[in-house]
């Protein structure tokens, strides 16, 4: 395994080979056995062009001829910034199948990240796109180069001097045979990494989660299979690509691994979702809590036919019982609650959970070997009902993060279980998020779980969304304060709002102690609320003039 990265111990490994689910398939073979099952089966369609899996395949493989011949070897980094396209599933398959490991960055990233990366990686190439939106990638790219290991800058459309556009690569004329023969050597080993995906990073750079063929594959095919994907799914592809759940939990892998067909979507906006989910006839997408919140709030959603929607995974961050309800009332599909980390577990909501395993928990792991348990703060198992950190291993959860040993020693036990640092309770399987161990209030000792809170709040019919966070006190250490975005039209008081939740039973010393009513959240580029930015704020606030507080 690459230097660096911390493999599963022999037992394991045999263990997880012995039951199948390490199948010593690579990533490309997936792609292999697809496009040599149904060379014409329709895989890809992004608004303007439809392509075939025997097109992906051909593709692919004359990017990673070209990417060969450009100095890139087996095991080499890179860094990876494209955005939704056809072209970043060709050029991930193409890595896939000569070794060069990616780095899974998102369209949001910028110089702070991506200097980490490619320093953190020894990067040798940054894949890229010319423009989006108002951001000029390449320029970026040119200024921060000579602090870079890079070799090469790869761009999607227009290249600047000395890069290359990527159409240059795809557009060379070289025999299908040819590609075969030149491909031949450098096909990666299944237990080697094939990818590195991005810790969560709200409250720090993120560090880098090496993925090996093997565990991602099992991860990507099982997901889709929880799912309940086949060769009739219609992946609608709304969330970047780069994150794990977008490309494996389940994501555009999961689709194209059981046969499926991926729709790219042109935009975020709800409408110009909905017209392409209706003429596509899609099955599937995956989205974050905001998302969701836009599509079941749209007033433009009983003007689309979306009954082909079959599932809306959400995930990202815990969404609450009353959204699930509205995707299930307002778009007449399953709305299937899913929890992860790109460090490994998986757990979803099946189709046959009901009542608080439906609505409330976030399901249970998808493999019988995903080991789980829940400690207190003194590392001891708690029984079944009792919140405490949720801890994990198994034949997709990782062993250790890339190079960084220090790291490890915080995030893993002696014994590879990986720290979530999530707080859950348990029951049998299924797990309810109670949110993070740093997303408690410590209001005087007593301590205030944002969720519980929250899922109070977002249940007030003048509420759209909320994040509670602190906001130090100098009494108590710390109060709640409540960030509140208001359904259209609506109005609401802190006096209001407290005895809003007075009246559904809530514990006075819970209660928020300040509003701040926003049009919207900032949100990380993995589509998460960023909490530390709303806590700054209210910190920066107080220190300008005393916030509102109840006594």
């Amino acid at each position: 395994m690459l230097q660096g990265c911390v493999p599963w111990p022999n037992e394991f490994s045999q263990r997880y080979r012995e039951k199948g689910y390490w199948k010593g398939l690579t990533i490309g073979d997936v792609l292999a056995q697809r496009a040599a099952a149904d060379p014409e089966r329709q895989a890809l369609y992004d608004g303007q062009r439809r392509f075939s899996y025997g097109d992906v395949w051909r593709l692919s493989g004359r990017l990673a001829v070209g990417l060969l011949e450009l100095g890139l070897k087996p095991l080499d980094r890179v860094v990876f910034q494209l955005p939704n396209s056809a072209e970043f599933v060709i050029a991930f398959f193409a890595l896939m199948r000569i070794g060069v490991i990616p780095i899974m960055a998102l369209p949001a990233h910028r110089r702070t990240e991506i200097l980490h990366f490619s320093r953190a990686s020894d990067a040798k190439a940054y894949f890229i796109a010319d423009r989006l939106r108002d951001f000029d990638y390449r320029q970026m790219a040119e200024e921060i180069r000579a602090e870079t290991p890079w070799r090469q800058v790869l761009v999607q459309g227009e290249a600047l001097a000395n890069q290359t556009a990527i159409s240059d690569l795809l557009g060379r004329a070289i025999d299908d045979t040819e590609i075969e023969r030149r491909l031949a050597s450098v096909k990666p080993d299944p237990g080697e990494v094939a990818l590195m995906l991005l810790s969560g990073g709200t409250t720090a750079l993120p560090k880098l989660i090496p993925r090996t063929h093997d565990d991602y594959v099992y991860n990507f095919t099982q997901a889709g299979r929880m799912t309940g994907f086949g060769p009739d799914t219609v992946y609608f592809g709304l969330l970047p690509f780069g994150h794990n759940a977008t490309l494996a939990s389940a994501g555009i892998l999961s689709a194209l691994a059981h046969g499926g067909r991926v729709v790219i979507a042109p935009s975020l906006d709800p409408e110009v979702c909905f017209r392409l989910i209706q003429a596509e006839r899609a099955t599937f997408t995956l989205l974050t809590p905001p998302a969701a919140v836009a599509f079941t709030a749209s007033p433009v959603l009983s003007n689309y036919d979306l009954r082909s929607i079959r599932n809306i995974e959400t995930g990202g961050a815990r969404t609450a019982p009353e959204l699930r309800q509205a995707i299930e009332s307002k778009i007449g599909c399953f709305s299937q609650e899913a929890y992860g980390n790109a460090e490994g577990l998986i757990c979803m909501v099946g189709r046959d959970d009901t009542g608080d395993r439906k609505w409330e928990s976030a399901g249970q792991p998808i493999c019988a070997d995903d080991e789980i348990k829940v400690i207190d703060d003194a590392e001891r198992e708690v029984p079944d009902g009792t919140v405490g950190e949720l801890l994990a291993r198994g034949p997709y959860t990782i062993r250790g993060y890339y190079n960084n040993p220090d790291a490890n020693a915080r995030a893993f036990t002696a014994d590879g279980y990986y720290r979530t640092g999530d707080l859950v309770l348990k029951r049998g399987r299924h797990i309810f998020h109670q949110g993070r161990k740093k997303e408690l209030i410590n209001r005087g000792g007593e301590k205030i779980s944002c969720v519980e809170v929250e899922d109070l709040i977002i249940a007030h019919p003048a509420v759209q969304n909320v994040a509670l966070v602190p906001m130090p006190d100098p009494v108590y250490g710390e109060r709640a304060c409540a960030f509140v975005i208001l359904k259209p039209e609506q109005t609401l008081t802190l006096d209001a709002l407290g005895a809003y939740l007075i009246g559904r039973g809530i514990a006075k010393f819970k209660l928020p102690e300040h509003l701040e009513i926003v049009d919207q959240f900032p949100i990380s580029p993995a589509g998460k609320v960023l909490r530390r930015m709303l806590k700054e704020f209210i910190e920066e606030k107080i220190k300008a003039g005393p916030a509102e507080n109840r006594s």
